[in-house]
């Protein structure tokens, strides 16, 4: 179509101005590779495209003239967002805080090699507590194993007086007693609470590793856990008690170390990670690694990324607790009886904000990609033919725990995990499910449920002549979970 004719087409259209006119003329002046490129017939070739200007927006004169029609009304949002959390504390949350004195420190000069990618630490480090007391032949031992974000500071000591993030769980009494056991609570590898992670110190450098600390894995954190032992002179744990990423490191242990764990305790976890919870530990990456503070992980000692390490806290908000929760304590309630705006209106988006804010500056970001990362690769058939034969190595008594309403872990890879158990030839396994209202939390919270069957496992004398005979008599007859 010619030049010309387009013009020609234009001038009887009265009621466009003459703004928008002169705008399609100029953009209808086409080269003839451009006609070719537009108005040819053969098949469109995304390579051989033709690059268009970019159409002005037109203004409110060219549109309406000098003077807008009489009747042209406008009211918009005010622009100003004072979103802050307006939120009181309406149910139960978990202790978790900057842990930065209360520790013991086992270091290795010696290298440590990884697993993944052929990663080696020149050294390393592994902070922990303990309570109790260890007896003269190292047999009360019992190790509790943290979840992605926790430190070793699992409940108070002279040391460090603040609650730790199992206070109610650990203690004289308690569900890990410590008038009976000794018990040892590491920070995992990777992580910032002490033990080596992305933001200690690289020795052959003398600055902080950042993203060149190695791609680090479950069986990398069990096997530095065992190190821990070594140095302690425990030949043989009583129990191994661990929920979350804690589960995952709790069930490594005894395929790993299987003589080395006399009972497991696995709660809200699984034999390896779904797609599901894959997924939502990819997006918290997402955000911390979109923050432009987060500079490829070299962020120390300058900008924090906070926006994304608080949206990814939100995120993970989200899958730690429940809906049937946050309709109860929060329902569709609002902050307050102002107009709505784009920031938060309803209780439970800033219950988010507040979550996420508070957690910020708690943890150290490239820390919770590395944790997260690991918590992917968790596959306990990897090395095997099926995940059975690698569940045959437990050869211990096991409880596994899960909660109806845990969606980052569901109820249904306990079953899976308890079942395949049994599968692999293993006759003492004990399967728990609570109907808790707290979701993944519920480990951290409800004392009654978790602590009851926790305390009630690791104390009950399992003798060759009882139950457990039994059980190696009667396995094929034992309906699986």
């Amino acid at each position: 179509m010619a030049v010309n004719t387009i013009s020609s087409l234009l001038q009887p259209v009265k009621t466009l101005s003459k703004h928008t006119a002169r705008t399609l003329q100029r953009h209808c002046k086409l080269k003839t590779s451009a006609r070719k490129c537009l108005f040819s017939t053969s098949a469109w070739n995304p390579h051989d495209a033709c690059p268009l200007e970019q159409v002005p927006t037109p203004t409110k004169e060219s549109l309406f003239g000098d003077s807008g029609p009489a009747d042209v009304q406008f009211k918009g949002l005010e622009t100003s967002f004072p979103c802050v959390s307006r939120i009181k504390s309406t149910g139960p949350e978990p202790e978790y805080d900057k842990v930065t004195k209360g520790y013991k420190l086992f270091t290795t000069n010696k290298a440590f090699p990884m697993k993944l990618n052929k990663g080696v630490l020149p050294k390393l480090d592994i902070a922990y507590e303990t309570w109790g007391t260890l007896n003269n032949d190292k047999s009360n031992a019992v190790l509790v194993l943290a979840g992605l974000s926790a430190s070793s500071h699992a409940r108070s000591s002279v040391d460090n007086m603040k609650p730790g993030w199992w206070e109610r769980f650990i203690g004289p009494g308690c569900a890990v007693d410590t008038s009976k056991f000794f018990v040892i609570c590491p920070n995992n590898l990777g992580g910032c609470y002490g033990s080596s992670g992305p933001s200690s110190v690289n020795v052959l450098t003398g600055k902080p590793y950042g993203t060149t600390f190695p791609i680090i894995g479950i069986e990398d954190m069990t096997n530095a856990i065992f190190l821990l032992l070594d140095h302690l002179e425990i030949d043989k744990l009583h129990g191994s008690v661990g929920s979350s990423l804690g589960g995952m490191l709790s069930l490594q242990s005894a395929v790993s170390y299987p003589e080395r764990v006399g009972r497991l305790i696995t709660i809200s976890s699984c034999a390896q990670s779904h797609p599901s919870s894959i997924a939502m530990r990819y997006l918290q990456r997402k955000c911390i690694m979109s923050d432009p503070n987060w500079n490829n992980g070299h962020y120390y000692g300058k900008a924090y990324p906070k926006i994304g390490m608080k949206l990814a806290r939100e995120i993970a908000t989200i899958t730690y607790r429940s809906g049937p929760e946050w309709d109860e304590r929060f329902g569709r309630g609002r902050i307050s009886d102002e107009p709505p705006s784009l920031c938060p209106t309803f209780l439970i988006e800033a219950y988010l904000e507040h979550q996420g804010e508070s957690f910020s500056t708690k943890y150290d970001p490239n820390s919770l990609l590395y944790m997260s990362k690991a918590m992917d690769m968790f596959d306990i058939a990897e090395g095997y033919n099926s995940l059975e034969e690698g569940l045959s190595r437990v050869k211990c008594p096991v409880m596994v725990i899960g909660v109806q309403t845990d969606v980052l872990f569901p109820i249904w890879q306990q079953r899976e995990l308890a079942s395949l158990l049994q599968r692999a030839g293993n006759p003492q396994v004990t399967f728990y499910e609570l109907n808790s209202l707290y979701g993944h939390d519920t480990f951290l919270l409800d004392l009654n449920g978790v602590g009851a069957a926790i305390k009630g496992f690791l104390e009950t004398e399992q003798r060759e002549s009882g139950l457990v005979s039994q059980n190696k008599r009667r396995n094929k007859e034992r309906k699986l979970f």
